[in-house]
């Protein structure tokens, strides 16, 4: 959550002339109802269940795309694993805990995670970064992106798939 993956992940599908989806609009759609909604009616077990239904279907489309997927999606229902096993090419965009608060600090009320926390928000972004570790570090590459703009980024993911 606030790495840069839905930024990061349309330049990047811009510039190699591919098609984007995120995966948090494509649920959304599916749906016909916001995550927000889905978590407040559904909860987030139930949320997580769509999800990988959703990233399994996307993943045995045989096409080219870009895909940024939730900032939780690797870590529930064995996802990491089904991304291993597929084609997919994935890139875990990592950013120190000062620069994700920086980002999401504006963004709290937004979030669904962040919205329902009663932590405070760096200690929050801390315990999800070293409880995920595990399963972000499953990526093929990983893409440093402090102080670096959303081209930058997108430039270095690109230059790893060449």
């Amino acid at each position: 959550m606030g790495s840069g993956k839905t930024t990061v992940g349309r330049v990047v599908a811009s510039k190699l002339g591919i098609p984007y989806i995120d995966l948090d609009e494509f649920i959304e759609s599916k749906q016909a109802m916001p995550i927000s909604e889905i978590f407040a009616e559904k909860g987030e077990i139930a949320f997580r269940k769509i999800e990988h239904i959703s990233l399994k279907e996307l993943l045995e489309n045989d096409d080219s795309f870009v895909l940024a997927l939730g900032g939780g999606t690797p870590c529930y229902a064995n996802n990491h694993l089904m991304l291993a096993k597929s084609d997919a090419v994935t890139v875990f965009l990592k950013a120190s805990v000062g620069t994700l608060v920086q980002r999401l600090e504006s963004e709290k009320n937004h979030r669904p995670l962040l919205a329902h926390s009663d932590s405070n928000l760096t200690e929050f972004v801390a315990k999800h970064l070293f409880d995920r570790n595990y399963y972000y570090n499953t990526a093929r590459y990983t893409i440093v992106t402090d102080s670096k703009s959303p081209d930058e980024v997108a430039d270095e993911i690109i230059q790893a798939l060449t």
